[in-house]
């Protein structure tokens, strides 16, 4: 009775990836975005920005996530009332990767605007004397650089991101953890499914920790390359 199940416990699981990576993507442009809006931005962009990154950090993930879903639909709902217009459904996994993406965008605002200013701001200087336009200073000299101080960050905040996304399923999104809550109901075995769902999240863990410190190296051997020509 158990194996019949796992063949949606490896769907949600594959559900449940396309979650992180689809979530983790909006919290890097997120993140990126309001980096450059801290360091560069008009100043009241920057105290928007600044505002978004406290607030959020200061709540807890389940909680801005219920408030984005239930409270969001009921005031799109609410102003859809006004104009004499049905109600409305959030997608589960849109309103999911949506809220997770925005929490953790302000965990990268702060690891990205932290490696930017590792930068020598000298070497942004000779870049545009050199005549690069400053798109090109962005992408040929700042961004190379500040990755190889990021990474650590990016890696630190994607294993909480992981994590976060188990979230979803209070929404009712059919990831791994509905699933196997649901397995452990029918067949009265919750610790065994709960242990495959924990497996699961270790095994992604793992090749995470093992790509992001093969990325590290790599940005670290660059970067020393580079200030060996300097």
């Amino acid at each position: 009775m158990v194996i019949e199940y796992l063949p949606l416990l490896v769907h949600g699981a594959l559900l449940s990836l396309c979650v992180m990576l689809v979530s983790l993507a909006v919290a890097l442009v997120l993140g990126m975005t309001n980096a450059l809006i801290k360091l560069f931005g008009p100043r009241w962009l920057r105290w928007v920005s600044t505002g978004y990154t406290t607030l959020v950090r200061g709540i807890p993930e389940l909680v801005i996530m219920l408030l984005l879903f239930f409270g969001g639909e009921m005031l799109v709902n609410g102003f859809l009332g006004l104009l004499g217009l049905g109600p409305l459904r959030f997608n589960t996994f849109i309103s999911g990767v949506l809220a997770i993406g925005f929490v953790f965008g302000a965990y990268y605002t702060e690891t990205f605007r932290g490696a930017f200013l590792t930068v020598e701001r000298g070497q942004l200087e000779a870049a545009m004397a050199y005549g690069m336009r400053p798109g090109q200073v962005f992408r040929r000299v700042l961004l190379p650089q500040m990755l190889s101080f990021a990474i650590p960050g990016i890696n630190n905040n994607w294993l909480g991101l992981m994590k976060a996304s188990a979230l979803v399923s209070i929404l009712g999104l059919e990831d791994m953890v509905w699933l196997a809550e649901q397995a452990g109901r029918a067949t009265q075995k919750p610790f065994l499914f709960y242990f495959l769902v924990a497996l699961i999240y270790m095994v992604i863990t793992a090749v995470s920790s093992w790509g992001f410190s093969r990325l590290a190296r790599r940005y670290a051997l660059a970067s020393s390359h580079s200030a060996g020509a300097r």
